[in-house]
């Protein structure tokens, strides 16, 4: 499918710099107050937000201006300037269809799917500096518009691969589940979200995003960027991070060192090395002063 003759929602990714505002990070508007075949302009200008499309009808363009690192650090120590970009429809999302478009053709994303179908699937992608890509959500002609709501949330970051966790149609599973080796573990308790000491509980599933649910019991929080690990007065912390299915992940005994990224307020495993061989890589690189941060270790 070609550019030509649909009415689109447009989000376009720059580089540069701008300055936000918590009321920039998100739209809602309703598609009854516009007439057919128009287009309104809508600016954005964070690295997260929503968007709502009340009873789509017309179309919007919506840019995308997010203040990004111009030089972004990934989970495992890397940097290419790429930005990755993540997209979670609504589980009620109707009324329009959601496409990536790149070097002039579409590829769609999400679509205007039957009320009893499963809910839409987060989906990932990623631009090279410089490189043009949109996204454009066409409104669907119904009859009856009255009860559809066109509703996604997302997500820009730097140069971190959030498709290793969140799509995995497009990943290789080997560099997803490969374990970390000592560098990309230090780099990786500098950057992560969340950097937890803890014990492996359970592991469940979320059938939803076809991933592994690993039940932490938190030992030692050393940082964390949302309330994800919570305890109730002299009780261990605990909270779920998800990782894919399949790595094959289970519940043994030993303590460990969780990292990762928060994406749509969920935690996602990065690096996850046995506790007491993090803290040998650690003691090591200190003694050599070559560890990139500090820790308050045992």
């Amino acid at each position: 499918m070609h550019l030509l003759g649909i009415y689109t929602v447009w989000i376009l990714f720059h580089t540069a710099l701008c300055n936000y505002s918590e009321d920039q990070c998100s739209w809602r508007g309703s598609g009854l107050s516009q007439q057919q075949g128009s287009v309104e302009q809508i600016s954005l200008h964070c690295s997260e937000g929503t968007l709502d499309w009340l009873y789509p009808k017309g179309a919007l363009r919506l840019t995308l201006s997010p203040r990004l690192p111009s030089v972004a650090v990934g989970p495992r120590g890397g940097s290419s300037g790429l930005v990755t970009a993540c997209v979670k429809p609504s589980e009620h999302f109707h009324g329009a269809q959601l496409y990536l478009e790149r070097d002039g053709v579409l590829e769609l994303l999400v679509g205007d799917r039957p009320e009893s179908s499963p809910p839409p699937r987060v989906r990932c992608f990623s631009r090279l500096p410089g490189e043009k890509v949109a996204l454009f959500m066409q409104a669907t002609p119904h009859q009856d518009i009255s009860r559809r709501i066109a509703s996604f949330r997302y997500e820009l970051r730097g140069d971190w691969t959030a498709r290793l966790s969140l799509d995995s149609n497009h990943i290789s599973t080997v560099e997803a589940c490969r374990p970390c080796n000592d560098t990309e573990i230090l780099m990786a308790v500098c950057t992560s979200d969340f950097v937890v000491r803890g014990n492996i509980r359970s592991v469940g599933e979320d059938e939803n995003l076809r991933a592994a649910v690993i039940k932490v019991g938190a030992t030692r929080v050393f940082r964390q960027k949302y309330a994800l690990f919570t305890g109730n007065g002299r009780a261990a912390a605990r909270g779920d991070i998800r990782t894919l299915l399949q790595c094959g992940v289970k519940p043994g005994p030993g303590s460990f060192l969780f990292t990762g990224r928060v994406h749509f307020g969920e935690a996602w495993l990065g690096c996850a090395p046995r506790y007491k061989d993090f803290l040998q890589a650690y003691t090591a690189a200190k003694a050599a002063q070559q560890i990139p941060c500090e820790l308050p270790v045992d």
